[in-house]
C-alpha cells in the first residue's frame, strides 16, 4: 500500500512567532521526507520473500517503518495542534486537565518540564488520551519508535525470555508456534470491534466551500504520469509567487485576482486542477469561479506545499 500525504492543517501565515518559512520547511522537508521514506520502506517490505530473507533484514526494515510511520503521524498531529488564538484551553479541555492533573497550571508545568528535558536533543512531548483509563496523560517520547501514535493494541506476543524459557528453554521458535495455536481470536475480534469505534483525527473541513470537488496531490501526479490531458493552474497570489523560486512542473501561474483576463485560454474539454500555496481560500475560490464558468475544475488539496512534500517535480519559476 502507499501512504497518502495529509494536507497541512494549520494556516502558516497566521501563527504568532513562528515564521511561514519555518512551518513550510518543516512540513515539506521533515514531514514530506518521512512520508516518502515510509512509502519507500513499504515497497521494500512488499517485495520481500519473508521465508528466505534473513531476520535481521526484516527487523531492520520494520524498525525503520515504525520510525517513519510514527514520524508522519506525529507531524500530522503537530501541525493540527497549532492555530492563531489566545493560548487558553477551552472550558471543556480545562475541566479535563483539572480532573486529570489537578489544575491547568499543573498540567502545563509537567508538559513544559518534559519539553525542557528534551532541549538540545530530540523527541516528542505528547498529551495523550488513554481510552482504558479514560484520562489524559503527558507522554515523553525520546524518538519516533517508542509507540505507534494513536494505536490501540488488540493482540500481543511477549518475546522476552521470561515468557518462555521455563517451558521451552532457548527454543523460541517452538514458543512462537505454540502461541499461534493458542491465540484467542474471539476476544481479539472483540477488541478489534471496540478499537474500530474509536474515531481517528478529524480531517480538515472547510465548511465555507461546501461540496467543492477536490483532488489529492498523489492523484494529480498519477494523472500527469499517465499522460492524461490536464490543465493545471497555479493560483498562488501575486504577492506570494513573486517571492518564490519554483513552480510545479506542468503548471502555469495565473493571477487569481485577474481570472477574467486568462479564463479564455482554458479548454472546457479537459479537466482543470487549481492550487494555491496550501489549499485554502485562494485555490478554492478560483476553482469555484471556474466551475461557475462551466469548467470541470477541482482544487488540489494541500496546494503547492503538499506537492513539494511528496517530492513532486518542480521547475524554476521565471
Amino acid at each position: 500500500m502507499r501512504y497518502q500525504l495529509t494536507p497541512i492543517s494549520t494556516r502558516p501565515w497566521l501563527l504568532n512567532g513562528l515564521s511561514q518559512r519555518l512551518i513550510e520547511s518543516h512540513y515539506e522537508n521533515h514531514y514530506g521526507g518521512a512520508l516518502r521514506r515510509l512509502n519507500a520502506i513499504t515497497e521494500q517490505l512488499e517485495s520481500l520473500d519473508f521465508d528466505n530473507t534473513p531476520g535481521y533484514v526484516v527487523n531492520s526494515l520494520k524498525r525503520e517503518e515504525l520510525i517513519a510511520l510514527n514520524s508522519t503521524l506525529l507531524h500530522e498531529l503537530y501541525f493540527a495542534s497549532m492555530a492563531f488564538g489566545d493560548g487558553r484551553p477551552t472550558e471543556i479541555i480545562a475541566q479535563a486537565l483539572t480532573r486529570d492533573f489537578g489544575s491547568v497550571d499543573r498540567w502545563r508545568s509537567e508538559f513544559v518540564a518534559l519539553a525542557k528535558g528534551l532541549a538540545g536533543g530530540s523527541g516528542w512531548v505528547l498529551l495523550v488520551y488513554v481510552p482504558r483509563d479514560r484520562r489524559l496523560i503527558n507522554q515523553y517520547a525520546g524518538d519516533h519508535g517508542q509507540t505507534t501514535a494513536g494505536g490501540i493494541p488488540i493482540l500481543a506476543l511477549d518475546m522476552y525470555e521470561h515468557a518462555y524459557h521455563i517451558d521451552f528453554g532457548a527454543n523460541a521458535q517452538a514458543y512462537i508456534d505454540t502461541f499461534q495455536r493458542n491465540i484467542d481470536w474471539v476476544s481479539t475480534q472483540a477488541r478489534y470491534e471496540d478499537a474500530s469505534k474509536v474515531e481517528g483525527p478529524r480531517p480538515l473541513v472547510q465548511k465555507e466551500f461546501g461540496d467543492l470537488p477536490s483532488v489529492g496531490v498523489e492523484e494529480v501526479k498519477a494523472m500527469l504520469d499517465s499522460g492524461e490531458p490536464l490543465q493545471i493552474i497555479d493560483a498562488r497570489p501575486r504577492s506570494y509567487i513573486s517571492r518564490q523560486q519554483d513552480i510545479m512542473d506542468g503548471a502555469v501561474w495565473r493571477d487569481p485576482e485577474r481570472i477574467h483576463d486568462w479564463i479564455g485560454d482554458l479548454s472546457k474539454s479537459d479537466p482543470v486542477v487549481v492550487f494555491c500555496a496550501y489549499g485554502f481560500h485562494v485555490g478554492c475560490k478560483t476553482a469555484i469561479a471556474l466551475r461557475e464558468a462551466g469548467f470541470d475544475a477541482k482544487y488540489m488539496k494541500g496546494g503547492h506545499s503538499a506537492w513539494k512534500a511528496i517530492g513532486g517535480p518542480l521547475k524554476l519559476y521565471t
